[in-house]
């Protein structure tokens, strides 16, 4: 009689865990700690669900992955999210992961370029283009330069090994918590100047988007409040959360994690659920003023603050 009530404990147990699939922008790292944290803690199980995290195996399938149900949540970035609403890709954002810029313009810090100013006839390389493209202009224009005097490179996804080898004299696109450190291990110090501090508007690097007939499952509030539990967590123990992640994903203790853990702690947003309407504005202004979009839509139509 026991062992029969024992299972029916066991199988109801299983049952009020309701599966959400989170579809990543990219392998598991360290701007993913705060899911990882949950779900090592058992955040994620405590409010009733079963989180499967899934690296993509192309990750520019995102979007329209999430968009078509094949999963509940993707992460997503905030530039990209404009562009997909033009393309009409039902997506909508209702939550933040991390909440800054990440991307930087990069050279050589005892290279001869000290100002942006300095870029003028120079090589810039990149891996992506559209926003990219106009992330650079605005800070070009910022500094006085024509942006028909550089020479663009697509380097691919090769920034750091192309500036250090002095293929390109800067890159654009590098992640200030991942090259920068990539390149000190391999014997180059780099300076990194940053867009929002250039005349591009700040925005959020990493958003939680769904689908927009989504937006009322009650799963999600429950997703973001363990985010957000996990988020705090960290920041109140980094050491005792990057054992947590290190134990989920052994293959990550290296010294490139562990600094990149360090650079991202102070970027996780510690509100996941609020939303900027002022700031996603200025955002969508700059990506209509850049050309990437025909005109900002209105902010309701591409996020929502869950209540």
């Amino acid at each position: 009689m026991l062992s029969i009530l024992m299972s029916l404990v066991i199988m109801s147990s299983a049952q009020a865990q309701e599966k959400l699939t989170v579809l990543l922008e990219w392998f598991v790292n360290p701007d993913h700690a705060p899911l990882v944290v949950a779900q090592e803690l058992g955040l994620f199980e405590k409010a009733g669900l079963d989180v499967e995290l899934l690296p993509p195996s192309d990750p520019s399938i995102v979007p329209r992955a999430v968009a078509s149900g094949q999963a509940e949540i993707g992460i997503h970035y905030q530039p990209n999210l404009y562009m997909d609403h033009a393309k009409d890709v039902p997506l909508i954002r209702f939550g933040t992961l991390v909440e800054t810029p990440l991307n930087t313009l990069t050279v050589l810090a005892d290279g001869p370029i000290s100002s942006i100013k300095d870029l003028e006839g120079k090589r810039i390389g990149f891996s992506v283009s559209g926003f990219e493209d106009a992330m650079l202009g605005r800070m070009l224009d910022e500094a006085g330069v024509d942006k028909s005097s550089v020479e663009l490179i697509n380097v691919n996804f090769a920034l750091s090994p192309s500036l250090i080898s002095k293929q390109v004299d800067a890159t654009i696109g590098g992640f200030r918590n991942f090259e920068l450190t990539q390149m000190r291990l391999a014997g180059h110090e780099g300076r990194a100047f940053f867009p929002e501090e250039h005349g591009v508007p700040v925005y959020d690097e990493l958003i939680f988007v769904t689908r927009p007939d989504l937006v009322k499952d009650s799963r999600l509030k429950r997703f973001l409040k363990a985010v957000e539990q996990g988020a705090v967590h960290l920041t109140n123990h980094p050491e005792e959360s990057w054992k947590l992640f290190i134990r989920a994903y052994p293959d990550l203790d290296d010294e490139l994690n562990r600094q990149a853990w360090l650079d991202t702690l102070p970027r996780f947003a510690k509100r996941p659920f609020a939303l900027d309407y002022t700031r996603y504005e200025r955002f969508g202004a700059f990506m209509a003023a850049s050309g990437l979009i025909e005109s900002a839509p209105p902010v309701d139509r591409i996020a929502v603050e869950l209540r």
